[in-house]
């Protein structure tokens, strides 16, 4: 019973382990995929996604990004896994969200 109960332990480790490095890396091809069409003063925020999102292939992601003080929510879906993959390819599927700030 103790090395079960040691195994899914270890499996709960590993598991959130690639949860957070999936939301890093996903968060690097977001950036890497706007520095490529010039948009290098976009920053990434924050990436929203579901729990079984790192066990899949395809997920369906929210990311939060800046430019000068206007802010956006954007659906977008990755194919491929950013952490095991090396052919990722990421497809914009809507504007959520769009905040404008106005400073003096």
């Amino acid at each position: 019973m103790g090395k079960l109960i040691s195994l899914i332990v270890l499996v709960a480790l590993g598991y959130t382990g690639v949860y957070f490095y999936y939301g890093h890396a996903v968060k690097q091809e977001v950036q890497q995929q706007l520095d490529n069409r010039g948009l290098s003063s976009v920053s990434v925020d924050n990436v929203e996604y579901g729990v079984l999102a790192p066990i899949s292939t395809s997920a369906n992601l929210t990311v939060s990004i800046t430019y000068r003080g206007t802010q956006a929510d954007l659906d977008l879906t990755v194919e491929g896994h950013p952490v095991f993959s090396d052919e990722v390819s990421v497809r914009l599927d809507g504007l959520q969200a769009l905040r404008l700030g106005i400073g003096f």
